[in-house]
């Protein structure tokens, strides 16, 4: 459906006005699907992509700092996230022996499990762009990339 119609609005100042409202009206549509997806399994869209990091570092622990780095969303509370999926026994967390103001983050094999299960909904997830199709996508990406410079 035309953005102009999503959200009734029957014209904008520029093509690049509309770009950017066009943007935030689909991200917005993406992350509500996503946190409606991950509601059974009680954790946040933060939390997922805190896992997630985690699950591409295991077997190896990561640091916070490194966590607030690759977040998607800098603005979330890393240190809070950690102990959210700490207390759901998704994650360890572990002063360092060597530093003891640096702590060493670890996904559990429950969190592993979690992820694997979330990862069988990845088809639907991706029907939701499969309107477009491989060319169309990696011409997407190539635009994304290249607006943010």
């Amino acid at each position: 459906m035309k953005l102009e119609e999503e959200i009734s609005q029957k014209s904008f100042k520029t093509e690049f006005h509309k770009a950017t409202v066009n943007l935030i009206y689909t991200y917005n549509w993406l992350v509500n699907y996503q946190i409606e997806l991950l509601k059974p399994y009680e954790i946040t869209l933060q939390q997922f992509n805190i896992l997630r990091i985690l699950r591409g570092q295991y077997p190896n622990p990561t640091t916070i700092k490194l966590l607030k780095e690759r977040m998607l969303d800098k603005m979330s509370d890393a240190s809070r996230i950690v102990e959210k999926l700490r207390l759901k026994k998704l994650i360890d967390r572990k002063v360092c022996p060597n530093e003891r103001r640096k702590v060493d983050v670890l996904i559990t094999q429950r969190g592993l499990e979690l992820l694997k299960e979330i990862d069988s909904h990845d088809d639907e997830v991706i029907a939701k762009i499969s309107t477009l199709n491989e060319h169309e996508v990696k011409q997407l990406n190539k635009l994304l990339d290249k607006m943010r410079g």
